[in-house]
């Protein structure tokens, strides 16, 4: 496992300089009326790659499923960076559309983040800690559709061009499927979470003899 634990960490650190090249390098801007094709496979072939190694290597599986999910959960409180979104939506430097969803979404789930960690990270609370995961990752889908979207529903507004340049170009191209791979551990981990019995509710009034 530790074998794991220090690849997973190389592996990372790799992707992060290969994001922070990749945009210095402005790969990620795509010429006007082309669709943002490089920009979808920084985001995405992590994620691809994650889910992949997940489902074809038992050790890797173990590995992450030995995570402390509490660890992994309290991470996704960064995400209360999302207030960036709201003041460069203010300055005109984002699209109103994409930025106010965005940054409210992930506003509360940082919020949340530790509340969830420490209260609903438990076999009792599985459900619940399950649904905050999948918000999670709903909002970082939102995110990325609306971004998307953003210049095909108002294409004489505010230009999303800011997302693909640095430094908020390692959002999508690194954060964004970094929280989503911890989301999707964390799912998996709860899954595995053994279902507490229902205790028998005891007769409101006694049997009749």
């Amino acid at each position: 496992m530790t074998r794991y634990g220090k690849l997973t960490a190389w592996l990372v650190g790799a992707w992060f300089v290969v994001s922070l090249a990749a945009s210095a390098l402005h790969l990620y801007q795509a010429a006007p009326g082309q669709p943002p094709a490089a920009f979808g496979l920084a985001v995405a072939a992590p994620i691809l790659i994650f889910a992949a190694w997940f489902s074809l290597s038992p050790a890797f599986r173990e590995f992450t499923m030995s995570l402390n999910p509490r660890v992994l959960t309290m991470i996704q409180s960064l995400r209360i960076a999302g207030y960036v979104f709201l003041v460069l939506a203010s300055f005109g430097i984002l699209p109103r559309l994409f930025a106010l969803s965005a940054g409210w979404g992930d506003i509360a789930i940082g919020v949340t983040a530790p509340f969830v960690a420490l209260r609903l990270a438990a076999t009792n609370r599985r459900g619940s800690f399950m649904v905050w995961q999948i918000l999670g990752i709903a909002d970082l889908v939102n995110a990325i559709a609306l971004g998307t979207l953003a210049p095909l529903i108002d294409p004489h507004g505010i230009s999303t061009g800011a997302m693909s340049m640095l430094p908020l170009s390692l959002i999508p191209t690194f954060g964004v499927p970094l929280f989503i791979v911890l989301h999707l551990v964390c799912i998996a981990q709860a899954a595995r979470w053994p279902v507490r019995p229902v205790r028998p509710v005891a007769p409101l009034f006694g049997s009749a003899a």
